[in-house]
């Protein structure tokens, strides 16, 4: 890489952990920088994956009072970002990227709506379970554990806008604040790329420059989506996913 190339792929890194921490598709930034360095787009991403793992570490800890509280809820699901990444990983040196590319766009589209329409679902859901005197679920049951399941799988497999879709099924199953569920994302983020990082290292190869660079800046840009993202209410929150949301679509589909 030249000395230019190189400050691209840090400030992408320093913007990708920044909007990861808040929302979710920092990959949308730092894969198509690597790519334009020359590396092939495997390549990308694995290193891209293994970068990144800083950021979403720094972010869980910059949302750690949100985290108060919720030990049980985040263990149970880390099991299932565990086993969908470590499955996104291996589907991503075993099947074409066009298998995943075509429904890519479908899934995050479908995470978008379910983002602005989730608190009349909550609503339409919190009202039913208290006509027919049914407990409030804390967990989600098993169609959160399968949903955050699939989702990692994905997230293993390209991660961009994997948070978006974590926050639309946790966001419609549970009874929480946006920014706890946020807290809960980055921490589920911290698996996948971990998971699926160490699956790579083994049976792929890295460019390291990139990944240093980008494990550096991700980590500052977590601190920084930390403090701004906390900051954000309800609404502003979800307006910034849906808007973050939609450009990832459209960068995906011209892709």
């Amino acid at each position: 890489m030249t000395i230019w190339e190189m400050l691209a792929v840090f400030a992408a890194g320093i913007s990708a952990g920044t909007i990861n921490t808040i929302v979710g598709s920092g990959t949308l930034i730092t894969f198509p920088v690597l790519l334009a360095t020359g590396l092939p787009p495997v390549t990308a991403t694995v290193s891209n994956a293994l970068g990144l793992i800083p950021g979403s570490i720094s972010g869980a800890i910059g949302y750690r009072a949100e985290l108060a509280g919720q030990s049980r809820r985040v263990l149970r699901f880390a099991v299932a970002a565990l086993i969908g990444g470590l499955t996104g990983a291996t589907l991503l040196l075993s099947l074409p990227s066009t298998a995943f590319e075509t429904i890519v766009p479908v899934l995050v589209t479908l995470a978008l709506i379910l983002v602005i329409l989730q608190p009349r679902i909550s609503r339409a859901v919190q009202r039913r379970r208290e006509h027919n005197g049914g407990p409030t679920r804390t967990d989600g049951g098993p169609l959160l554990f399968t949903g955050l399941m699939l989702a990692s799988v994905y997230g293993g497999y390209f991660t961009a806008a994997q948070g978006i879709i974590y926050l639309s099924l946790m966001g419609m199953l549970l009874d929480d604040t946006m920014q706890r569920l946020n807290a809960v994302k980055n921490v589920l983020a911290a698996v996948v790329n971990s998971i699926a990082a160490l699956f790579f290292l083994f049976v792929a190869d890295f460019d390291w420059t990139a990944v240093v660079l980008i494990a550096v800046g991700s980590a500052l840009g977590g601190q920084i989506g930390a403090k701004v993202g906390r900051r954000l209410s309800p609404t502003v929150l979800r307006t910034l996913i849906v808007v973050v949301g939609t450009v990832a679509i459209v960068q995906l589909l011209l892709r």
